[in-house]
């Protein structure tokens, strides 16, 4: 058993005074590459991580649903037929529960909007996935959540079924305006597998990372700057793309081409166009980075990484000091590659390095944060891994 898991068996206990009837989890991810893409309905290169959210999950005898958290202090219930009057498709306002509630009730009540329908049920989280890391910690708890409830409710959904289901609790429940990567990483991984989408098919497809047989490992730069998609920049951005096509008379910035650029300077003021070039560049860099990595490897993807980021900073102004620094550093200290992964206005960075300088990087890493007057970052490596799946 895992820590996440003994917590989650012990927070059900205690919550209930017996067993869950079983646990699932699923786990974060690295996006390696396509930051901002899928909403516009684009192409990602993400992997799912080893760390996870476990959820433990019993039935009841009524139609209420319970759930708690370690990082929670006190539960919250409400019954199954409540759902539908939380939410803001449904109300116009904000669910009168705690965001972090919204997430498990929000998949539950998107199950229903499915289709599904079942007994009252108690969910127990616990999670070692850093939280508002960029790791999509909250695909994780929407992907645990939907397993189990697709199992106990017997829905029958695939995994694709579920990722959207994720992606609308997020959406419409918490009122983060993100596109379905996440939720498709989680559900999807596979061990040394990268999950290659597209975001407007929905069609994936593996492809071997192989890091570890080449002798190189991908380290994850939390730099504990804490983000929150739920406000601010990251709807801005979005509402920029959904701009962009506009004036370029398509429905998303996946129908505009690297060709179509000098066009789109013409049409745009700057802010709009530095937007779309970050998306359509983007787009091209996963194309690149896939036919890269099947034709030579991991270690050929290095200056693709640096490009992203520059992009992400320059052109989509997501990164803040704090990423830079850590890439600055990562790459001062001989590393592949390296970019900030996620979101962005925080959360982490990844670098592509050699096994035996995951010491020295890590050293310069913290050193350069230091310098700068910066909170100490979270270092560790991760390899890809499994999705969500039952754990016992």
């Amino acid at each position: 058993m895992t820590a996440a898991q003994d917590s989650a068996r012990a927070l059900f206990s205690a919550l209930t005074g017996h067993e869950p009837d079983g646990l699932w989890s699923a786990p974060g991810r690295v996006n390696l590459i396509g930051e901002h893409t899928d909403y516009n309905e684009g192409f990602v290169l993400p992997f799912a991580i080893p760390h996870r959210t476990v959820a433990a999950v019993g039935t009841r005898d009524d139609g209420r649903i319970r759930v708690a958290s370690t990082f929670a202090d006190d539960a919250v219930e409400v019954g199954l037929d409540e759902l539908v009057s939380l939410f803001p498709t449904r109300t116009g306002s904000q669910p009168a529960v705690p965001e972090w509630a919204a997430y498990p009730l929000g998949v539950a009540w998107a199950l229903q909007l499915a289709g599904a329908s079942g007994h009252g049920v108690d969910i127990a989280i616990a999670s070692d996935v850093p939280v508002g890391a960029g790791l999509s910690s909250s695909a994780a708890i929407e992907g645990a959540t939907a397993s189990a409830l697709n199992d106990l409710w017997d829905a029958g959904l695939d995994r694709v079924a579920l990722a959207r289901v994720g992606r609308r609790a997020e959406n419409e429940a918490v009122g983060a305006p993100t596109g379905i990567m996440d939720q498709m990483a989680s559900m999807l991984g596979e061990p040394d597998e990268a999950i290659f989408l597209d975001c407007r098919s929905l069609e994936a497809q593996t492809v071997p990372v192989g890091a570890a047989a080449s002798g190189l490992a991908i380290l994850v730069m939390d730099t504990r700057v804490k983000h929150a998609h739920s406000t601010g920049g990251y709807g801005e951005r979005r509402a920029s793309c959904e701009k962009g096509a506009a004036v370029m008379g398509v429905s998303s910035l996946r129908d505009v081409s690297v060709a179509d650029l000098p066009r789109a300077e013409e049409l745009m003021d700057d802010v709009t166009f530095r937007r779309v070039r970050h998306i359509v560049t983007e787009n091209q860099r996963v194309l690149d980075t896939v036919r890269v990595l099947r034709e030579q490897g991991a270690w050929a993807i290095g200056e693709l990484l640096i490009a992203s980021h520059a992009s992400m900073r320059d052109d989509f102004e997501i990164s803040v000091p704090e990423l830079d620094t850590a890439v600055e550093a990562a790459l001062g200290a001989g590393a592949i590659g390296a970019r900030m992964t996620g979101g962005g206005f925080g959360g982490a960075a990844i670098a592509l390095i050699e096994q035996s300088a995951v010491d020295a990087v890590s050293a310069a890493v913290e050193d350069a944060f230091a310098q700068a007057g910066f909170g100490a970052p979270h270092l560790f490596t991760v390899v890809p891994a499994a999705g969500a799946h039952r754990d016992a």
